[in-house]
């Protein structure tokens, strides 16, 4: 194999100089491989390329880290040439073509067009990174979709807006926090003013979605710090890890030892200050700040309870590159599906003036949804980080979850009775 990692100057002149300088090499294939230190998908990938080279004599394989501003530079002038965005690794571009992530679906076509190129087929060099790119899909790519304001989304290449969207919306379940609205909802009805409800709920929402993306963002910042280190990966694994264990096992005994819930011995202030916030004759801005000064304590009480998905998205986020505007693109995209659950509730609390309690079966259900979907994030980021990287790969962990979640509820509520057979404390 002919590969090589260039220096900065390296790199600048092939950059320049690429159409020219290679073309007075030989007449072999070349890959041009876009990757960074800190992401694990390229790590995952890297070996696969490298095999490639090796198996095929007419193939050069050239590696870019793209923290280092040349070989940035050159990333964005090919991935333009090929009519992507310089917007994840890894990246790969060959014979005309352009793969970002890494999944068995596109080893599989990287291999074939490797094979078809050293074949003589029709097939662009990749070593011209000047204008000749046309990209050639095939009958196996979904087509992208073009939506308002969003632009043109290539669904083989945006799996980290799927696993946003549907890790928030299991997050958007936490017990937790559907607990502490409830309460709030049920008590503030009974003033029977639905501008105070309106006031009130709307006020708690806005706050504690505040401190929940402040902390969001904390967190992602001190992930991307540390991912430096490769063993940064395996710390938000362990994570995982240990709030599935915790979660599951508050599914069967509740709240006996480690829990992560809210601790009995904050409920009575919650009360005493929820109910603080009927006394009549405040005015708004009084309502509004006394609201926003409740909401605040008791988000940073629920904290332990509700942190164990955001620390994990923050991590699988961290560990590609992007530019900060698509960071807070998903960011937003988390904020406003966790809150849509809260949003329904609450608007239907304000049009009905009634809201069901939030119950401890309730609460042991999705304490287990969440924590078998935790458990399967902890084991894919350990064993198959490249799951995540495509469509496929992101539906199939979190259906294979909740199909997991629905045989242990079969089993533990309707069959194993049936037989005498009672697990758990809940009985």
């Amino acid at each position: 194999m002919r590969g090589f990692q260039p220096g900065p100057l390296l790199a600048l002149l092939l950059f320049i100089l690429a159409p020219a300088a290679l073309a007075t090499q030989d007449n072999g294939l070349h890959m041009l491989v876009f990757y960074s230190d800190t992401c694990p998908h390229c790590e995952a990938q890297k070996p696969f390329i490298q095999a490639l080279g090796e198996a095929h004599e007419g193939l050069s394989v050239h590696f870019f880290e793209v923290r280092r501003a040349e070989s940035r530079a050159l990333f964005r002038k090919v991935a333009s040439a090929h009519g992507v965005r310089a917007e994840s690794v890894p990246a790969v571009f060959l014979g005309g073509r352009s793969w970002l992530g890494d999944s068995s679906l596109i080893r599989t076509q990287i291999a074939a067009h490797v094979e078809q190129c050293l074949a003589k087929d029709h097939c662009p060099d990749s070593r011209d990174t000047g204008q000749h790119f046309e990209p050639k899909p095939t009958g196996q790519d979904p087509a992208p979709l073009t939506l308002p304001l969003l632009g043109t989304i290539d669904l083989m290449v945006q799996p980290l807006t799927l696993s946003t969207a549907l890790i928030a919306f299991i997050d958007g379940f936490n017990p937790c926090s559907l607990w502490v609205l409830t309460i709030l909802l049920a008590l503030v009805i009974h003033s029977g003013s639905r501008k105070r409800i309106l006031t009130v709920g709307l006020t708690f929402l806005t706050v504690t979605a505040a401190i929940y993306g402040m902390f969001i963002v904390g967190v992602f910042g001190a992930l991307n710090l540390m991912l430096a280190s490769h063993w940064i990966y395996w710390v938000v694994a362990g994570f995982a890890l240990v709030f599935a264990v915790v979660n599951i096992k508050d599914y069967f005994w509740f709240q006996r030892g480690i829990s992560f819930t809210i601790n009995e011995k904050h409920k009575p202030g919650i009360y005493r200050r929820i109910r603080g916030l009927m006394s009549d004759g405040r005015s708004t801005p009084v309502l509004i700040g006394a609201t926003a000064v409740m909401a605040a304590g008791i988000a940073f009480i629920e904290l332990p309870c509700t942190a164990g998905f955001p620390v994990i998205w923050s991590g699988i986020v961290a560990s590609h590159d992007m530019d900060w505007l698509f960071f807070v693109f998903l960011l937003g995209l988390y904020l406003f599906i966790y809150l849509a659950i809260e949003l329904i509730i609450f608007l239907t609390a304000l049009t009905t003036l009634r809201v069901d309690r939030f119950e401890e079966r309730h609460g042991r259900i999705l304490k287990l949804i969440g924590g078998i979907i935790m458990l399967a994030l902890a084991g894919v980021l350990l064993l198959a980080p490249e799951l995540m990287h495509d469509i496929g790969g992101a539906l199939a962990v979190f259906a294979g979850a909740i199909g997991v979640t629905a045989l242990i509820l079969l089993l533990h509520r309707i069959l194993l009775p049936k037989w005498g057979i009672k697990i758990g404390d809940e009985w």
